[in-house]
């Protein structure tokens, strides 16, 4: 059952940048997106509508929309958790917006001040607003493998909360291991769940590389029919709200792996992977994927 085709979501220009210390100028960002775009990337994660207070590195986001020189056909998304980031995605013609929820209570406490039940109702008024305008809505369900507090997430808690999300007029439910601590035949258990409620096409999956599940778990989700993959470029990433929770997984990985399987991302591996090193070399540091860092030496 696996896919012939996947969708790649890249998430390393705001999921990925929100959690570094150093400031990322708007010119760095903007300079990512557009080499991930001309790697071939068509749905990117641009930034976040969300008080510079709480994440500061996303401030710059309206700068960034407005300076991107657009490629049609690419969806350019940001995220916005209430109205006042909805009015900002609107001013920043942005093809799509984001909203998420999770299946932990400490962590929505913690992430959003709220309860799970109660982020939904905040998100009402934002998707009605996205569907009088006919802007789609993509939402993500957290720590749906696991939360940061030990508690215990059913999957039937997962399926429960994308479920409200697709009802509300999301087209797509990303479930989210935020933590990274989920293993194969737990994210099956959990898809199976999710897939009994919403269709399998509007299933997507987030994997974090914590305890170097993620591949892993992609590959127990192809064989589920899932296509709807999110990655970060180098393998940027984590949760300022999640303890532990270390990068997503590095698209470049994911690409090797996908493209080794005869399966098309649409995605040039030696572009991405001179795009990894780009934003890598501006953090002064190494990508912290394997196949970024093992295909260097042949960039040239």
């Amino acid at each position: 059952m696996l896919p012939d085709k996947v969708r790649l979501f890249e998430v390393g220009a705001r999921d990925g940048l929100q959690n570094e210390k150093q400031e990322v100028p708007a010119n760095i960002k903007v300079e990512l997106i557009e080499r991930l775009v001309d790697a071939g990337v068509s749905a990117i994660e641009t930034g976040s509508f969300v008080s510079p207070k709480w994440v500061p590195q996303m401030k710059d986001t309206a700068d960034v929309m407005e300076r991107l020189t657009r490629k049609e056909g690419v969806v350019y998304s940001v995220l916005t958790p209430n109205m006042k980031g909805f009015e900002g995605a609107v001013a920043s013609k942005a093809t799509e917006i984001e909203v998420f929820s999770g299946a932990s209570e400490m962590f929505s406490q913690k992430n959003i001040n709220c309860s799970i039940d109660e982020s939904l109702e905040r998100f009402l008024p934002v998707m009605q607003a996205a569907k009088d305008k006919n802007i789609p809505v993509r939402a993500s369900v957290s720590c749906a493998l696991g939360s940061p507090f030990d508690e215990e997430i059913k999957p039937e808690k997962v399926a429960e909360v994308s479920k409200k999300l697709y009802d509300m007029g999301a087209y797509e439910v990303s479930i989210a291991d935020t933590i990274g601590v989920g293993t194969p035949l737990q994210t099956k258990r959990v898809l199976y769940a999710v897939a009994n409620v919403i269709p399998l096409g509007a299933i997507g999956v987030h994997f974090h590389d914590t305890y170097g599940q993620a591949l892993a778990n992609i590959l127990a989700a192809l064989e589920m029919g899932v296509a709807r993959l999110d990655s970060s470029v180098a393998g940027l990433g984590g949760c300022p709200y999640a303890p532990g929770a270390t990068g997503n997984v590095a698209t470049e990985d994911v690409v090797y792996m996908l493209d080794g399987m005869g399966i098309d991302s649409g995605i040039d591996l030696k572009k991405l992977v001179k795009t990894a090193w780009f934003i890598s070399d501006f953090l002064e540091r190494k990508p912290v994927s394997s196949v970024a860092n093992a295909l260097k030496s042949k960039l040239d």
